[in-house]
């Protein structure tokens, strides 16, 4: 099967959009299948702002209208104690929320951006998605990540080469509650390192210090400006701790 035909099967669905790679991809094959999908893209304070920017420029180019869905995800105590299983109770949380309006809008199918490259096996996510019966058609059509770059670069998105970014919860080790401000501070901190030149790393925190993760290529530079990241990240954390780890 391929995407001409799963939106043949599934002509109207909602799309959870992120503006990353991968659900952009989708929007647009949609799109290009005919098919009428509403774009639904869920603030919490798990998304910096500039993935509700993106978003907005994905929707821009293709013209579609996208629909922001409010959410404050740490009203959900299990979300917000950070246990083990906590993409679960996320995933279930926003799925289902999104669930709610999309059938509001005439929308009963969801759909989501997983591709074939994503891991599936017992991770908490994918099992939120499966109990709530949303599909993936990348991976339904064994469409990975090498080839949605591929074809987002032909179809003219600027998402073909974006970074992947996993949600800002994922810098908290397990365990560690999860609040709006410590996430505002990770989100400033990394703002604040992007602005100096890097990009495609993670700052993780680390018994309230900044663990910097770095590719390996970036990491002489992140030496050589140590003093001008110091600098940028003391106001958020402190200390701020290099991690000589390929990330």
């Amino acid at each position: 099967m391929d995407l001409k035909e799963f939106f043949q099967h599934h002509p109207k669905a909602a799309l959870g959009f992120s503006g990353g790679v991968d659900s952009s991809y989708l929007l647009y094959a949609a799109k290009s299948c005919g098919a009428d999908i509403g774009a639904y893209f869920i603030k919490s304070p798990f998304q910096p702002e500039f993935e509700l920017e993106d978003a907005r420029a994905v929707a821009r180019q293709l013209n579609t209208e996208l629909r922001i869905i409010e959410c404050d995800i740490l009203e959900n105590g299990k979300v917000a104690e950070n246990p083990p299983d906590r993409c679960y109770h996320c995933k279930r949380t926003i799925f289902s929320k999104l669930a709610e309006t999309a059938l509001a809008d005439g929308y009963e199918l969801l759909i989501d951006g997983t591709n074939a490259s994503d891991p599936e096996g017992e991770r908490p996510g994918m099992r939120a998605l499966r109990e709530l019966e949303v599909l993936s058609p990348l991976r339904l059509c064994g469409i990975t990540k090498d080839q949605v770059r591929r074809l987002s670069k032909e179809a003219g998105l600027f998402t073909w080469n974006k970074p992947a970014y996993a949600c800002l919860a994922t810098r908290v080790p397990s365990g560690q509650p999860i609040t709006a401000q410590l996430l505002q501070r990770v989100e400033a901190a990394e703002s604040a390192l992007k602005d100096l030149g890097f990009s495609d790393f993670r700052i993780r925190v680390f018994h309230d210090a900044a663990r910097l993760q770095l590719k390996s290529e970036q990491l002489a530079d992140a030496v050589k400006q140590r003093r001008e990241i110091r600098k940028k990240i003391m106001p958020y954390f402190e200390p701020v701790l290099l991690d000589l780890e390929d990330r």
